[in-house]
């Protein structure tokens, strides 16, 4: 047998027996923030608007939800400089606002990328290890997430943030790589230590 058949039974044994005892390989951290995400687009079927995502680049789980999507890539468009000429009714910044230099500009660009009536759905990490991609300046709790959104241009009655963390997720991503949900972990929520913190702001 090669090396490279054996390697290739050995992935799909550990596949089989991690789907028999439910293993979730899902990212621990942003669960509860997809899963927002998620039933915030299908309200009001919201994802069948158009949609653009100030992306990293790497993600783009929106883009398989919502049929009148497309795309900038951060840094290459930068959010803090560029805008769009084009408004949207749904303006996705998912994992990117802790990556910018001046993150109120960036605020106030995705302001301006929102048509009247739509919204701003952002998502960051607050309680997480530095990750320069191709850097990494900001963190914010909610409240100061939903305080520069207000700066941004938004109006502080029509913004809804929300965090989720605990300290075992905590604990688990000191000095490690991003880890799955597995089997059996604690996807309470514990204000005190919010590891991804999101906004959906409305323009009005």
């Amino acid at each position: 047998m090669t090396t490279s058949l054996a390697g290739a039974l050995k992935h799909r044994g550990k596949q089989a027996v991690k789907r028999l005892i439910g293993y979730d390989s899902r990212n621990w951290l942003r669960i509860r923030q997809i899963e927002a995400f998620t039933a915030f687009l299908e309200a009001a079927n919201r994802k069948s608007r158009d949609v653009i995502e100030i992306s990293p680049g790497w993600n783009r789980y929106w883009r398989a939800m919502c049929p009148n999507y497309r795309s900038v890539d951060f840094p290459d468009f930068d959010i803090c400089r560029d805008r769009t000429e084009e408004q949207y009714s749904i303006v996705i910044a998912d994992q990117v606002l802790e990556h910018v230099r001046r993150p109120l500009a960036a605020a106030a660009n995705i302001h301006a990328m929102t048509k009247p009536g739509g919204w701003a759905m952002v998502a960051t990490p607050f309680l997480f290890r530095v990750h320069a991609r191709p850097h990494d300046y900001n963190r914010w709790t909610p409240a100061g997430l939903k305080q520069l959104m207000v700066e941004g241009g938004f109006a502080e009655e029509n913004i809804q943030v929300q965090g989720w963390g605990n300290k075992a997720c905590a604990r688990a991503h000191i000095g490690g790589p991003v880890r799955p949900y597995g089997v059996w972990r604690d996807l309470s929520n514990d204000e005190e230590y919010p590891l991804m913190v999101w906004a959906f702001a409305k323009k009005v």
